[in-house]
């Protein structure tokens, strides 16, 4: 299984991934599902790939290839964000298709991606491309996108993303939304990769590989499980637990019939 997330921010784009990869209870593994293709002071993409491997890489390969021998359109000649998403889902289509023929097994070879980016000194975008090509915009209400196991790490994305949080602490929610999907999800695991890129840089950004042993992403996970403990006990009681209390304390005595 995988899970991707992506974040558009009034500063910039935030990304994250995990590395599992798993094609059987016998074969697990890693593999990055983050790919970045940047030309700095022109143009910057990061692709978040999910779905059949052989699909994903081969996507990535294509891409690679058509920028070195010069195949037109590529990433490259490209004008737009939109272009670039049309592009990635017209490579993902065709190369599904190649796969199926030659299946004899009934394989899914489906991928999904989320791509985005900046171009120019245009807005910087991103995008769910599914399988058939199509692909949508995040929200403004809800200003990310996620692909893979989401369910997980989805609540803390809607109590805490806004277009106009920060890009380090978005960064740090889209840790802690993976963190917790990790933990619910044996398919989902480390090495968790960060991206963070600040609009209009036009630069590669700040890009963070984090394994299961690194510091920071422990501390991480620590301290917010240690947060939700602590405001666990902090939710308000029911009101008879403030009775039961004072009463084990000894400062309600219940008259009972015969005392006095």
């Amino acid at each position: 299984m995988t899970y991707c997330l992506a974040i558009n921010l009034n500063q910039g784009l935030v990304f994250c991934s995990d590395s599992r990869t798993n094609a059987g209870m016998d074969n697990v593994s890693t593999y990055s599902k983050m790919h970045t293709f940047i030309w700095p002071g022109d143009r910057v993409f990061v692709l978040l790939s999910a779905g059949n491997l052989a699909t994903t890489q081969a996507v990535v390969k294509r891409m690679n290839r058509d920028v070195e021998q010069g195949v037109a359109p590529n990433l490259l000649t490209l004008g737009s964000m939109h272009e670039a998403a049309d592009y990635v889902g017209m490579i993902s289509t065709d190369l599904q298709r190649l796969h199926a023929s030659r299946d004899i097994a009934s394989t899914n070879f489906e991928a999904s991606f989320i791509f985005g980016g900046q171009v120019g000194l245009a807005a910087p975008e991103m995008f769910m491309i599914y399988p058939q090509g199509n692909y949508i915009h995040e929200s403004d209400e809800h200003p990310y996108l996620q692909v893979g196991e989401t369910k997980y790490g989805k609540p803390i994305l809607d109590r805490v993303m806004k277009r106009d949080t920060t890009l380090e602490h978005a960064a740090r929610c889209a840790l802690v939304s993976m963190n917790s999907t990790v933990r619910s999800n044996v398919t989902v695991g480390p090495p968790i990769e960060l991206f963070i890129y600040e609009r209009d840089s036009l630069t590669e950004g700040r890009r963070l590989y984090l394994t299961e042993d690194d510091p920071f992403f422990r501390e991480i996970s620590e301290r917010w499980n240690q947060g939700l403990v602590l405001a666990f006990q902090n939710l308000p009681r029911f009101s008879w637990e403030d009775e039961h209390a004072a009463q084990r304390q000894g400062q309600i005595f219940p008259f009972t019939p015969g005392s006095s």
